[in-house]
């Protein structure tokens, strides 16, 4: 288990008209599984294929198919659940969820309501404010997509693309510890960030391959507590569902708008029912999409079809050895060896592939100046060229290392070094031989800068008069004598000559 060595965050207080209120929030987060197949078929799962083109006969229901496991599916949820510190059930099972829905052809779903594949885990979410919270993982659990309804292509008819049913899911149950809509957002990051360097999900939203559940319920200041000594739930609002929120920003203002609508309702005297809710971001408001169902309501049963999944715990064994460093691991990591603050290493960490690149840059160089370069340049760079990835760059590591290596030497100056930047991004080449072929190597030469501070005192009595009544204004010196030198005079030479040659 994690060690939490921070504030936690302050629960989200909402103020209503007879009293104050607090959020009670818990996530069912849904991520599609890093697989080239099925759950249970070998039809791909390649995003963007023409509509029913990726379905094999399983996924359409046809009779007598029988579905048959996907160990890469198993073996992506075990990699989740030992990414996420959770329990990993070596015997697991699978249930048909009942229920008819166009885009379900068999007219159940398979799920694992009894017995999930991965028990409770959990994932500390920082808020970048100095505080954090850990957020309980009750389960995970292995289940089918189903596939997709489309209703705006005529005006009488709808269609259904089976494309996504039978995509391998994983369902990541939070307990009810989320206390506002920020740490909601945060949690969702986070669970993206770590499926992300463990491979298992890519984590693309706008595609589908992860989206949330929201349950929101709201309490009167001092009742969460007694439900945390209590576990008791009934001290806890009546929560609601908001299904299927694909973005940060969206899951944020649902969370706000349901709440105060919850509080309303209660304010006025009347019951927050049970229910599933959909959010509507032009109108900011939720909406009742049906009943909340309960666990007997789809009739449950375990699939005849599928004898329980057992795995061994030498397998499971090795594919934790096969586990990359993780985000937090990383973090504290390069806090300690390159002596970054708290900010930089998430900043440099947030994906794996920008951790690897800094880490390139910073081998055997000073971590600090690495990281300045790699976040203010490089990704400052990139963002004003459409918002690049790590993995678009024209900058190499060994590129930005090499001009690193040309500042310390102090062959440049950090003005040229940042004119070298921009050549090497929209050209090319080998910093230190563009440095030499173009002239940028910085001046060293005390006497070659003496001579040109001389000539700039000498054409400027009265200001060097100024300069020692007041020494501030000696910078003027400095600036003038890095302009007539075309920003290549060593900085610190020129600050030594300009302080000797006024007496301060």
């Amino acid at each position: 288990m994690l060690d939490l060595t921070y504030d936690a965050p302050a629960p989200k207080v909402i103020a209503g008209a007879t009293s104050d209120w607090e959020l009670v929030i818990g996530l069912e987060v849904h991520a599609q599984v890093a697989t080239a197949a099925k759950l249970f078929s070998g039809a791909s799962t390649r995003f963007g294929a023409e509509p029913n083109s990726n379905v094999a006969f399983v996924d359409a229901g046809m009779p007598g198919m029988l579905p048959v496991i996907n160990e890469g599916c198993v073996e992506q949820a075990v990699r989740t659940g030992l990414g996420l510190k959770a329990e990993i059930n070596l015997t697991s099972a699978f249930d048909r969820k009942n229920y008819f829905y166009p885009d379900l052809p068999q007219g159940y779903q398979i799920s694992q309501l009894y017995h999930p594949i991965v028990g409770e885990g959990e994932v500390l979410v920082e808020m970048g404010d100095g505080t954090a919270r850990i957020v309980r993982i009750e389960r995970i659990h292995l289940e089918q997509d189903a596939g997709k309804s489309i209703h705006d292509m005529d005006p009488h008819m709808s269609f259904v693309d089976l494309n996504r049913t039978g995509v391998a899911l994983m369902e990541i149950v939070s307990r009810p510890d989320i206390r506002g809509p920020e740490e909601a957002a945060a949690y969702v990051g986070k669970l993206r960030q770590i499926m992300r360097y463990l491979g298992t999900c890519d984590g693309n939203m706008q595609n589908g391959n992860l989206r949330a559940d929201v349950n929101v319920s709201v309490c009167k200041p001092g009742d969460y507590e007694k439900y945390q000594e209590t576990q008791d739930f009934s001290h806890l609002g009546t929560r609601c569902e908001i299904k299927n929120m694909n973005s940060m920003r969206f899951i944020q203002m649902a969370i706000e708008v349901e709440a105060r609508r919850q509080i309303a309702l209660i304010e006025d005297g009347k019951e927050v029912v049970q229910e599933t809710r959909l959010y509507d971001p032009d109108k900011n408001e939720t909406r009742s999409m049906r009943s909340k169902e309960e666990a007997h309501d789809y009739r449950y049963f375990p699939d005849p079809d599928l004898l329980p999944l057992e795995i061994e715990q030498a397998w499971v064994d090795d594919i934790a050895a096969s586990l990359p460093e993780l985000p937090d691991t990383k973090k504290s990591r390069f806090m300690s060896d390159f002596g970054l603050s708290d900010y930089d290493a998430s900043v440099l960490t947030a994906e794996a592939e920008n951790a690897a690149y800094f880490e390139a840059v910073a081998d055997g160089r000073d971590g600090k100046l690495a990281a300045n370069w790699v976040i203010n340049e490089l990704f400052g760079r990139l963002k004003k060229d459409d918002d690049k990835g790590i993995t678009d760059s024209p900058v190499a590591a060994d590129q930005l290392g090499s001009i690193i290596n040309l500042i310390k030497s102090g062959d440049i100056s950090g003005k040229i070094a940042k004119d070298l930047f921009e050549i090497v991004y929209t050209e090319g080449g080998d910093p230190a031989q563009i440095v030499e072929d173009r002239g940028m190597k910085q001046v060293t030469d005390t006497g070659a800068i003496e001579t040109a501070l001389d000539e700039i005192i000498a054409g400027n009595p009265a200001q060097v008069e100024k300069a020692k009544d007041n020494p501030k204004l000696a910078g003027w010196f400095v600036g003038q004598v890095m302009k007539a030198t075309g920003g290549k005079a060593n900085p610190a030479i020129v600050n030594q000559l300009v302080q000797a040659k006024l007496g301060h």
